[in-house]
């Protein structure tokens, strides 16, 4: 029955004079989310809307999961389309989308007329109740309802006329690409993959860095944390996965600095390697899934000690959650099953009894000292030597 979608949007619809750029970003995503379909589909724009038309065959349930996953998309909308032939004509189509939609003919109903093209010759009050009187003299069993209907009917008036009652809701957010590019540092972990994604929908477009350390961690690790990055780009579009091979650094911290420290300063120098990246491939700043307290490298002193590092700024939109909050957000976006397989990443191979939960600035800088006669050679080998995979959803 329904070959067309009207797409709604929120936040784009107080852009003011710059909404056209973020409308045209929006159209430009939901193109790219349709080739993964069957079908042939027109993405248009026109008077703040936007429409998908099939082409041709189609899968119905694809499509929508497909529109489900385009940030900025706030709901979608299957419609039917009728040429204005008058309202007697108009009053059919209604009474035939009702019979088609709602079988039992039993629900309450209220019509929400929107006159967009003002020469038609009944305003939006005498649509509601013209047609209100069309479907019950059809449909008898039926009742108005004003305040909460079973079926809000919404009736649009433009050069064509789009009748549709369901209003399926999308992710909300921004389209991807409009907000600047940032480096996500992706884990194997539940929360990094959760944070990419909430990044994402405020418009970033997602760069990814995975810090590998064979033969403390798997192919099997690594292939997991692609998968992670699968998953993610479903939402957030084609991410670059960078791929540093961290062993040797990772070594000669444990060698040359208190073991109690060593999340720390890992931790530091994965910072210093992932901005290195990002600024080389023009990302804005970094991105991680760090939570207040959660570990002993995500207490406030920790996060300031790390944070000391970078000179681009550091977004952590899973900052003020707890784990089961970001828990339902893995389940939401399809990672959680894949984020509990059990590889260990390159985080939790040397992590120390008792790490330091309030490191001290002053003493960490003082201990990496005993790094400088090869901790720049090996950083720079690692960026040297760095793999990139491009993943897609």
């Amino acid at each position: 029955m329904f070959t067309s979608f009207l797409i709604k949007y929120a936040e784009i619809g107080v852009k003011g004079k710059n909404r056209y750029l973020f409308e045209d970003a929006l159209v430009r995503q939901i193109r790219y989310a349709l080739k993964k379909c069957d079908g042939t589909f027109a993405v248009s724009k026109t008077q703040g809307r936007i429409y998908v038309d099939a082409l041709s065959e189609f899968d119905f349930d694809e499509t929508v999961e497909q529109l489900r996953k385009v940030f900025g998309i706030s709901g979608i909308c299957p419609v039917v389309a009728v040429e204005d032939q008058g309202f007697t004509q108009l009053g059919k189509d209604v009474v035939s989308y009702i019979a088609a939609t709602y079988p039992d003919h039993k629900q309450t109903f209220k019509i929400a007329a929107r006159r967009a093209r003002k020469n038609y010759p009944l305003d939006s009050m005498e649509i509601n109740a013209e047609l209100g009187g069309v479907i019950l003299d059809a449909f008898p069993e039926m009742r108005v309802d004003v305040h909460s209907p079973d079926i809000l009917l919404h009736i649009e008036i433009r050069e064509k006329i789009f009748i549709y009652s369901v209003i399926i809701p999308g992710p909300g957010g921004m389209p991807v690409g409009t907000n600047g590019k940032g480096m996500l540092l992706l884990s194997g972990g539940i929360d990094s993959p959760v944070a990419g994604y909430m990044i994402a929908k405020r418009g970033v477009k997602i760069d990814a860095v995975y810090f590998h350390a064979p033969p403390y961690t798997s192919e099997r690790a690594k292939q997991k944390v692609v998968d992670l990055a699968k998953l993610v780009s479903c939402y957030a579009g084609p991410v670059y996965l960078h791929v540093i091979h961290f062993t040797d650094i990772q070594m000669y911290i444990y060698e040359k600095c208190p073991h109690d420290e060593l999340t720390i300063i890992m931790r530091r120098y994965m910072m210093k390697i992932a901005e290195k990246i990002a600024v080389d491939t023009g990302c804005l700043g970094l991105i991680t899934g760090e939570s207040i307290g959660q570990v002993a490298s995500q207490t406030m002193h920790s996060l300031a000690v790390t944070n000391e590092v970078c000179e681009l700024p550091v977004y952590r939109p899973l900052i003020g959650m707890d784990k089961q909050e970001i828990v339902e957000i893995s389940e939401k976006i399809g990672t959680y099953e894949t984020s509990i397989l059990p590889y260990e990443d390159c985080c939790t191979i040397f992590v120390a009894k008792h790490p330091v939960t309030k490191p001290n600035l002053g003493i960490i800088k003082k201990h990496e000292k005993n790094l400088a006669q090869e901790i720049d050679t090996l950083v720079q080998t690692a960026l040297e030597t760095k793999e990139l995979i491009v993943v897609e959803g």
